[in-house]
């Protein structure tokens, strides 16, 4: 399964960024992105080295609350005070 990471931009050079995430920094492609706006501390999906959507605050919380649901289904962890398995 592929997913794409939310990210916050860091550096802008060209079609080339530096983002981050939760820690990690990645560089990615902007060129999908080149009708864009794209600033310093906006947000970007990052799929596969790329930049593929813009998103709002709202979009970017919302898919790392699910990443994190989803990770913690895998490892087992109590979801909403019950267990996976339940």
């Amino acid at each position: 399964m592929c997913l794409g990471v939310p990210m916050r931009i860091k550096q802008i050079d060209g079609f080339n960024a530096r983002c981050e995430a939760r820690g990690i920094e990645r560089m990615a492609s902007l060129f999908l992105l080149q009708h864009e706006d794209l600033q310093v501390g906006d947000l970007v999906m990052i799929h596969v080295g790329n930049a593929i959507q813009k998103m709002s605050e709202e979009e970017a919380k919302s898919a790392w609350d699910l990443y994190d649901e989803i990770l913690d289904l895998e490892a087992g962890t109590p979801v909403g005070g019950r267990f996976a398995a339940d």
